[in-house]
This record gives structure tokens, C-alpha cells and sequence, in this order.
């Protein structure tokens, strides 16, 4: 009998589901806590899935397991094929009920605050049974990782170097530009043409490096004046907390046009008129290639667009 036969007549997918477990789990006995199941049950699932595929999938330590070669080639087909059966079921979902569902955004923080939860509350008013689930990551690299885990359906984000790469597709949305920014009681809000050279010893309240584009951003803007980095104050990665220390007066940063744009709440602050220009970054939709969207998951993007379409037209 072909392995392809066998595959089909005998490979189970709860023992590729125990499979699954017991690598995340790193041990068969924390599996089986896990799965709420015996360890024997689990032994039992490992070996049949073994004997079917024909080739050892774990190696087996006092201190726990560790996939083989063949078992992380397995994995990573499980990975796709449990999401595969996921969107099939959110699919069915939909087809039955147009107006549920779900979807998986993962976005940095401040456009989550901002251009996201403008799409979301858009198409909530519309599909109010619908469910979002917004993933706000800090870090760019652990956004792509969720995206590749399946962990997501897209991402909402800024085109950064080369972490777009060739497993994902990449949408262009909007042009998202940056702005030297403070509290509308700062006394530097009373000017009318500012050089960035004067605001290099001011309090200035910026995102922790690295993989902060606000931090990239004001360094570019710094060294093209010829200039060092500013003197900053306070180091903070919360966008909220970045706003409030704006608010009070003493503080300077650097923030994105989208914030102003599509704030849900009121921001008091105001751009500062100053003469150095600052970079402007790409913001699309990324998606794993050759994964098929959910229906839902598809409205979110469709209603995205809408809503980046006047900025769009205005790059």
C-alpha cells in the first residue's frame, strides 16, 4: 500500500492534534495534562502515527521530547492543515450566517488605536454579530511570527526593510507621515517656523530601541540636521502613555499622522511647524501566500480600503 493510501485510510487527526500538543507541551506526561488525557493515550496516538507514516517523529529524553527532522516536516504541514479545517468551519459559519464570524488582526500599537479600531467600529456597525480579535505586538518581528504561526489572518502594518518577504503578500494602503509633536500648552506650540537643532536639549518622550520606528524616525531626522540624538527624558513603548506625558506641556515626540487622522478619542496636542521633514512609511495589509482568507476576514479588508482610500488619493 502507497504512504499516500495509508495516509488516508489510517492517519487520524487527533493523533496529529497529540502530536501537536506534546512538542508545545515539551514532554508526553504535560501533554497528556494538557489534552486531559492519560500518558498511555498518548503514547498510544504517538506510535500509531509513527507506524502509519513510517519514520520515528520524536526523539525521547529523560528531560522530555524533541521533534525529529520528520516530525517538524509534520508539524508544519499539522500547522496548516488544522487552519486549513479552522477557516473551512468559519467558512460554513458565514455561509449560514453572513452577518457572524470572526477575524484575526495583528497591528503595532498605535495603529491599532487608530486606523484598525476605525475599520472595526465600520464594519461592526454593519456586522455587529461579527467578532474581532485585534493583536497588538510591540515588536515587529513577533507580528510576522503570528502571521507565519497562523495565529492571525493578516496584519495591518508599516513596510519595515525586509520583513516583508517571499512567504507574504503585501497590500499598499496609505503613506503614514510623521510629525514632531507636543501638548497644545507647550510653549513651543507658540511659534511659528521651528528648527530642529532648537528642540535637541527639550524633554523628549520616545519609544525604547530597537524595532521602534518612531525612535528610527526621529534618528534619521536628527542626523540628517547634522545633528545627535535628542536628549530624551522619558523611554516608553505604551503609545497611551507616550499621549498623556504630551498632554501635561513639557514633552516632545515624534508620532504618526494616522493617530491624529483616525484617534477615537481627542488628542490634545498640536504638530510642531518645523522646517526638517520627517520620513514617511508605507502602511498595508500583510498576508501569508497561497493561505486562503476567511469571508470575514476578507469584509475587514475590503472595508479597510475604504476607509485608507481618501489618504490614498492623497499620497
Amino acid at each position: 500500500m502507497l504512504l499516500s493510501d495509508r495516509i488516508g485510510r489510517r492517519m487520524k487527526l487527533q493523533d496529529l492534534h497529540v502530536l501537536m500538543a506534546v512538542v508545545q507541551a515539551g514532554s508526553m506526561s504535560k501533554g497528556a495534562v494538557v489534552l486531559n488525557t492519560t500518558q498511555s493515550a498518548i503514547s498510544r496516538s504517538i506510535a500509531e502515527l509513527e507506524q502509519t507514516i513510517g519514520v520515528p517523529l520524536l526523539d525521547r529524553a529523560p528531560q522530555g521530547v524533541e521533534p525529529t527532522e520528520f516530525g517538524r516536516a509534520l508539524l508544519e504541514c499539522g500547522v496548516a492543515v488544522f487552519d486549513d479545517l479552522r477557516r473551512g468551519v468559519k467558512k460554513i459559519e458565514f455561509l449560514a450566517d453572513p452577518s457572524a464570524g470572526e477575524v484575526r488582526i495583528g497591528c503595532p500599537p498605535q495603529l491599532a488605536a487608530s486606523f484598525v479600531s476605525t475599520v472595526v467600529n465600520r464594519l461592526s456597525r454593519r456586522y455587529p454579530r461579527i467578532v474581532f480579535h485585534v493583536v497588538v505586538g510591540q515588536l515587529v518581528d513577533a507580528q510576522h511570527r503570528d502571521l507565519f504561526d497562523r495565529n492571525v489572518d493578516l496584519l495591518i502594518a508599516r513596510r519595515f526593510g525586509s520583513l516583508v518577504d517571499q512567504r507574504t503578500d503585501y497590500e499598499f494602503l496609505f503613506d503614514d507621515s510623521y510629525f514632531v509633536a507636543a501638548g497644545i500648552h507647550n510653549r513651543w506650540t507658540r511659534r511659528r517656523r521651528i528648527e530642529l537643532a532648537e528642540l535637541a536639549d527639550e524633554p523628549w518622550v520616545l519609544p525604547p530601541p530597537p524595532n521602534s520606528m518612531v525612535e528610527l524616525i526621529a534618528k534619521e531626522a536628527f542626523l540628517a540636521s547634522g545633528l545627535g540624538y535628542p536628549r530624551t527624558t522619558i523611554f516608553t513603548a505604551s503609545p497611551d502613555v507616550r499621549m498623556s506625558l504630551l498632554a501635561t506641556g513639557r514633552f516632545i515626540s515624534v508620532i504618526p499622522g494616522s493617530l491624529l487622522r483616525f484617534s477615537t478619542r481627542r488628542l490634545e496636542l498640536k504638530v510642531l511647524p518645523v522646517g526638517q521633514s520627517l520620513r514617511h512609511m508605507p502602511v498595508g495589509i500583510i498576508t501569508l501566500k497561497n493561505r486562503t482568507l476567511s469571508p470575514v476576514a476578507q469584509l475587514f479588508i475590503d472595508s479597510a480600503r475604504e476607509v485608507a482610500k481618501p489618504l490614498a488619493k492623497a499620497k
